[in-house]
């Protein structure tokens, strides 16, 4: 009678067999292709939100301050110059509040901004050049008081200037510094600052 042989079971671990994976086969979220489109575009995060919102409130601030015939002369939107302009005209404090927020979401438009931009920058040189003027003649004036020496470096420097006159200013206004501070008139001290003013413009 022939025996029925019984063959055992071996176990896929111990021949060294891997099972697929039922992930491998359907994970479509892998892929070694470099080309391949991320699945989620990166979204501006709060921060850079908050921080583009509070320049264009500062730019809107800027804006309004800017006179009306060099906002009339910027190539911005019709509705952002009657904007600003309304804003100028608002009294009360809650209107203005609601016209300035207006104002920084028509700024949103980056064709707006700009000009906004460069004409705020161009104003803040131009307040700077008359701060280093204003300072220049303080310097001059200081140094002519002290001393009638400081007209040969002020003619070397102003050619062309009336040095007379500014001498007789310097010494009029050394003068009157000499005197007790109650009868000092202040007169020729002014008149010798807006000598020097005047011939020192701010774009020298």
């Amino acid at each position: 009678m022939w025996g029925v042989r019984v063959v055992p079971r071996q176990d896929p671990c111990a021949t060294g067999t891997m099972i697929p994976s039922p992930m491998s086969a359907t994970d479509s979220n892998t892929s070694d292709d470099p080309h391949a489109a991320p699945r989620h575009a990166e979204a501006p995060s709060k921060t850079r939100l908050k921080q583009a919102s509070h320049e264009l409130q500062s730019l809107g601030e800027a804006a309004v301050a800017l006179p009306d015939d060099r906002l009339r002369g910027l190539a911005i939107s019709e509705s952002l110059l009657d904007a600003i302009l309304t804003f100028k005209k608002t009294r009360s404090h809650e209107g203005r509040r609601r016209q300035m927020q207006y104002i920084g979401k028509l700024m949103r438009r980056e064709e707006d901004a700009e000009p906004i931009r460069q004409a705020v920058a161009d104003l803040q040189l131009g307040r700077a050049k008359d701060s280093l003027a204003l300072h220049e003649a303080e310097r001059w004036r200081a140094e002519l008081l002290a001393s009638d020496d400081a007209l040969t470096r002020w003619a070397a420097q102003h050619p062309g200037s009336d040095t007379q006159q500014l001498r007789s200013l310097g010494r009029a206004a050394r003068k009157d510094a000499s005197l007790e501070p109650e009868k000092r008139s202040g007169r020729a001290f002014r008149e010798l600052f807006q000598f020097i003013r005047q011939t020192t413009p701010a774009n020298e």
